[in-house]
């Protein structure tokens, strides 16, 4: 049977050093799978290579890092590397534009120093991930934690644009395969999605990725469209989705004053030639869109439904009643 090559094993120990302050010795080699005798041959491995580990005596006692000693961020786990790409971007996306310089020369100093496999995870999501931070709440259904795989396979077949095969499971329940080339991942309104040319219904789709089931890489690639906005497409195609009630409204302001007042998801935005704009939306809840509208800073006109117009009424009656309290 083969060994492991101790060398691993060193490395892992560095690492369950630099995560406690102080480690017993028969922890850390029942971590490692070996006895104390060699795991205090590890540690002489590690001060040969200049790195200050503190041993203490006593029934308290362990291995630690010197105090004050850094060590370079040389050791990512796969959940760590993702965070660290995420944290990245989401700064970038922030609009911290004074902080750009330093965001760049960060990303340019880890990638000096992480191993090729982190290094190319960080990539994956610079290049084909799109983060929408406007609207920190999670969806009205909810979406589990979990989706971790999905995203790190997915950014990376983005990233080298070779298409997978994906098992998904529909909102009714039904699952699918289907064959996709991922364009790009994008998350909105607290939900993750995949966004990219589906084989099995030959158009554009988007997979939200708590949905999908399992994703295997293909023997096959494709090209990327230069320039595809994936938020763009995901506003669009999800203030299409069929709902209870279809909302037409006149907007009473420019462009770009609805787009800072509404949040994305909310529906379809288009200027009007001779002034103001018209909002399409699917809505279920036409409360909800109500106290949204009443906090719009113009005015506006209900076009339809007229239903709309009754629970705006209603809104503004709770609220006269609460300043009369």
């Amino acid at each position: 049977m083969q060994q492991e090559n101790p060398t691993r094993r060193v490395l892992a120990l560095l690492e369950l050093l630099q995560a406690k302050a102080l480690s017993p010795g028969p922890e850390l080699a029942q971590a490692l799978g070996v006895d104390v005798r060699t795991l205090r041959r590890y540690i002489g491995h590690l001060v040969e290579l200049g790195i200050p580990v503190a041993a203490q005596r006593g029934r308290d006692g362990g291995y630690g890092l010197s105090a004050g000693h850094k060590l370079p961020p040389l050791m990512f786990n796969s959940d760590e590397a993702l965070a660290l790409a995420m944290g990245l971007r989401a700064a970038r996306e922030l609009g911290l534009d004074g902080m750009l310089p330093a965001l760049h020369s960060s990303r340019a100093k880890l990638e000096r120093v992480l191993p090729a496999t982190v290094k190319r995870r960080l990539s994956d999501v610079h290049e084909t991930v799109a983060l929408d931070l406007r609207r920190g709440a999670a969806p009205s259904d909810g979406q589990p934690a979990g989706v971790q795989a999905e995203l790190a396979l997915l950014s990376a077949a983005a990233r080298a644009q070779q298409r997978v095969s994906l098992r998904y499971q529909d909102r009714d329940g039904s699952c699918s395969e289907r064959q996709l080339d991922v364009y790009g991942l994008g998350l909105r309104g607290g939900a993750w999605y995949a966004v990219g040319f589906c084989h099995l219904r030959q158009a554009l789709r988007s997979f939200r990725l708590d949905r999908v089931l399992a994703v295997q890489p293909l023997a096959a690639s494709f090209g990327r469209p230069a320039g595809f906005d994936v938020l763009a497409f995901l506003n669009e195609a999800l203030a299409r989705l069929p709902r209870a009630h279809q909302v037409r409204l006149l907007l009473h302001t420019g462009l770009d004053a609805a787009r800072r007042a509404l949040y994305p998801e909310l529906g379809l935005l288009e200027a009007r030639a001779e002034g103001g704009v018209v909002l399409r939306a699917q809505i279920d809840d036409l409360t909800s869109l109500a106290r949204e509208l009443a906090a719009l800073p113009f005015d506006f006109e209900i076009l339809e439904p007229a239903a709309l117009r009754h629970a705006l009424a209603d809104h503004a009656r709770a609220l006269l009643r609460r300043s009369q309290d």
